[in-house]
């Protein structure tokens, strides 16, 4: 069976600034993975290449055999980074939702009773059916969140595509995101995250790619969260405690206090 997500040989660049070069990755559907690594390092760029918006320098990116170029926009479900959108923007959650459903350039600007069902239907899932009219600004982080998973689940996709999903929101917002994705990865979804929380990583998904502007490892992350990894993927020392099947990972840079402190 071919791979659900396949690069070759994929070189990308931003105005003439290359971000990596002859990158070859292969998801499989079904998947739920999770790419980690530093500020700055093409995390994003690499999203937004399986996206098909990202212009490729060479190399081929295929979707289910298919060039990204040739995928209908409904079969891919993104969420970009929240912080960069425009809260002020005057729509209501079932507004955003509805946004879903102009992600193939559809002509009628209205929805069908079927899809207004499905609107609730899913709001409901994600348990943010009684904000539904609220304005978009007056919701909480984890019903943002969700809401745009909402908007990316309306039309069916068969990939989910989340840039930084638990970004912003507090630790158990984030594991509630991660419990929700993880839910919906066990029916069949293939999903795509990138997130600096190694620890959220470690205790949630199945399979973890540590980048930086390449691929440094991929796997379990109890397989591959030791110290030589993350030393070559965040230039700097890591502590990793393991208890178990749990792992806590930190800086190992020291905490200079003010002597003068109490």
């Amino acid at each position: 069976m071919s791979p659900a997500i396949q690069l070759t040989d994929v070189t990308t660049s931003y105005e003439n600034n290359v971000v990596f070069t002859h990158l070859s990755l292969q998801i499989h559907s079904g998947q739920f993975v999770g790419i980690v690594g530093p500020t700055g390092c093409g995390k994003t760029t690499l999203l937004k290449t399986i996206l098909g918006i990202q212009t490729v320098f060479s190399g081929t990116v295929l979707l289910n055999g298919k060039p990204v170029n040739r995928v209908s926009h409904k079969r891919i479900g993104y969420i970009p980074q929240l912080e960069s959108i425009d809260w002020s923007f005057p729509v209501t959650v079932e507004e955003v939702i509805m946004m879903g459903l102009y992600a193939g350039k559809r002509l009628i600007p209205w929805q069908s009773k079927e899809e207004r069902e499905r609107i609730k239907e899913l709001a409901a899932k994600l348990g943010i059916y009684n904000c539904l009219q609220q304005h978009i600004a007056h919701t909480s982080g984890g019903q943002r969140q969700r809401a745009f998973l909402a908007r990316a689940l309306i039309s069916n996709p068969q990939f989910l595509v989340l840039d930084e999903p638990t970004s912003g929101v507090d630790i158990k917002t984030q594991h509630e995101v991660l419990h929700l994705l993880g839910d919906i990865n066990n029916q069949g979804m293939t999903i795509i995250l990138t997130t600096h929380d190694l620890n959220a990583v470690a205790s949630h998904l199945p399979w973890v790619i540590c980048f930086n502007n390449r691929i440094v490892a991929e796997g379990h992350p109890g397989d591959i969260f030791t110290n030589e990894v993350l030393r070559q993927t965040y230039g700097s020392d890591i502590i990793i405690v393991k208890h178990g099947d749990y792992h806590l990972i930190a800086n190992s840079t020291p905490l200079k206090l003010n002597s003068n402190s109490n």
